[in-house]
């Protein structure tokens, strides 16, 4: 029987939506400063308004601290807010995330684009 129209509830799918999600929030916030720089609490609403995520402000300001950290980001003063634009090596390593999810996709032929098997 299928499931469509509903998100199947298992321990394994639950483990493999927050590898996805949360312990990669990484890639979403680039994304999301790819297309605009925001301060902290701007990123924590666009998490949850467009991918459904919701992480605590600590969560938040954590990662982006890391992401400053290790150069994925940089931090621009507007007044006393602090604004978050993705680097020349964040944008690098989305497009090196966006490769290996596809390539994960196509080596367990999930990947309908590629002639995957649809439905599946």
């Amino acid at each position: 029987m299928g499931h469509e129209g509903r998100e199947l509830e298992t321990q394994a799918v639950d483990r493999l939506k927050r590898k996805v999600t949360v312990e990669n929030l990484w890639i979403y916030i680039i994304r999301i400063l790819a297309e605009e720089p925001l301060h902290a609490y701007g990123v924590k609403a666009r998490l949850r308004d467009r991918y459904g995520i919701k992480v605590a402000t600590v969560t938040v300001y954590a990662v982006l601290y890391k992401m400053v950290r290790e150069g994925l980001l940089r931090v621009e003063k507007r007044g006393e807010t602090k604004i978050y634009v993705p680097t020349e090596l964040g944008l690098e390593a989305l497009s090196e995330a966006r490769r290996i999810l596809e390539g994960v996709l196509n080596d367990i032929g999930l990947n309908n684009r590629d002639g995957g098997p649809a439905g599946i």
